[in-house]
């Protein structure tokens, strides 16, 4: 019982019958400051930009490494559990960037 409480208390998602909890998952766009677009998945959005914009080896991802920087999230969108996500991810990635502007409304 304690170990649900604190599940729930981290803003999770728990199915009390089966013991078993799912993170809720997003997927996300970003603005780059070259003006491209980054796409990618995440439990915790606050959280993942900020790694982003901190640029440290092994915590943001490599395309923000070499002088690229994260402007702002320009697009996100709820997905059930992480392989959705990530389908919905390849999905997006596999779009024109007139496509990608026209999902963020940019």
């Amino acid at each position: 019982m304690a170990m649900l409480m604190a599940l729930a208390v981290t803003n999770t998602r728990c199915d009390k019958t089966a013991m078993s909890c799912a993170m809720p998952w997003t997927v996300y766009i970003i603005l780059a400051s070259d003006g491209s677009l980054y796409t990618g998945i995440t439990t915790d959005l606050e959280r993942r930009f900020a790694e982003h914009k901190e640029g440290k080896a092994g915590k943001g991802a490599k395309y923000f490494h070499g002088g690229r920087q994260p402007q702002k999230i320009v697009y996100s969108e709820p997905s059930k559990d992480r392989s959705r996500a990530s389908r919905r991810e390849a999905a997006i990635k596999s779009l024109s960037r007139q496509e990608k502007l026209a999902l963020c409304g940019l």
